[in-house]
């Protein structure tokens, strides 16, 4: 059973997942499938995933068999498991708890190796409608307190699967990432009693340098600090804390939007690999006034080295003006 840690320092939690069957000898090889290898998400190798959790596919098809166009399922080697119930406890001066969550694959389409901008727009929003339905879904487990979707495309990114997918994590506590983020938020609002992603929003929009592209609903931009070159964030104009709110009409521009900028990544960059992820409220902190739920993509061009890992300051190469005046040229 997986086993998280808390440093007892900053209050940071580790997954010690030693089930996932690391050996000195496993690290620094990649991972990517290689040319003939039988891909578990393929259509056909339903039998090699474990049994599927949603699946929007053609009517009269049957569960576990070809016929859908997204599908999610536990992922086989998980980093939390669903069967166990969070307790805490003490080893010496250190806190531990079981290694209770749920992991799950979103397998996005049963094309191997189609790209996210390359698909049709109904697959993209299907694909951000089985986000909402998965975090609808385990956000009735008392359990857990956030729910963290992700992309990871490419080796660099650390995918180890080509077959475009991405994943959902349901922790037990809510991130340090994600708290620090929620009360800086909350310190902006009690000063000026707005929140800071919507005043971010406005004043982008007004100056414009930094804007890569927008719509009815939302937009997207290279923020004021970019911490990697060509990194975007995308927010929903109107104020919402919570992505499960998300309407059908939103669920439209958000996949043009995405496709948008997917598209203008892999043409300004040569396709790289890239990181998408998205931050929302914790389960249990809804309709919050000074948060604002976005989705954060970032273009594997740099690496992170010690003086990163040291300070927690990033070198950005390219400035986000730069950076948001490329993307904005590019079909």
């Amino acid at each position: 059973m997986p086993e998280l840690r808390r440093d007892p320092v900053i209050g940071r939690w580790v997954i010690i997942s030693s089930e996932r069957g690391r050996i000195p000898s496993d690290f620094g090889k990649e991972s990517e499938d290689e040319e003939g290898k039988i891909c578990s998400f393929c259509p056909g190798n339903e039998h090699l995933t474990p049994s599927e959790v949603l699946a929007y596919r053609k009517f009269g098809t049957q569960k576990d068999k070809p016929g859908w166009w997204v599908r999610v399922v536990p992922n086989k080697y998980p980093v939390l498991k669903v069967e166990d119930s969070p307790e805490r406890s003490g080893e010496g001066m250190y806190d531990k708890m079981n290694g209770v969550g749920a992991h799950e694959v979103i397998i996005e389409t049963p094309e191997h190796k189609k790209e996210l901008s390359e698909l049709d727009d109904k697959n993209v929003e299907d694909i951000i409608w089985a986000y909402r339905d998965r975090i609808m879904d385990l956000k009735r487990d008392i359990r857990f307190e956030y729910i963290l979707i992700f992309k990871n495309k490419g080796t660099a990114a650390g995918a180890s699967l080509v077959h475009p997918h991405s994943q959902l994590i349901a922790l037990p506590m809510v991130p340090i990432r994600v708290q620090q983020e929620i009360q800086g938020a909350k310190q902006y609002y009690d000063y000026k009693q707005r929140c800071v992603f919507c005043d971010i929003i406005r004043e982008e929009l007004e100056n414009e340098q930094r804007i890569v592209i927008e719509n009815d609903d939302f937009v997207a931009l290279c923020p004021f600090a970019s911490r990697f070159p060509f990194e975007i964030w995308i927010l929903p104009k109107k104020h919402d804390s919570q992505f499960e709110d998300l309407q059908k009409h939103e669920a439209v521009m958000l996949t043009q939007i995405l496709k948008s900028i997917i598209s203008k990544i892999n043409n300004t960059l040569g396709e790289p690999p890239y990181n998408y992820l998205m931050h929302t409220s914790p389960l249990k902190e809804t309709h919050l006034s000074h948060y604002h739920w976005h989705l954060e993509v970032m273009p594997k061009l740099t690496k992170v080295a010690g003086f990163e890992w040291g300070t927690g300051f990033y070198i950005n190469p390219t400035s986000p003006e730069e950076a948001a005046k490329y993307l904005r040229e590019i079909g």
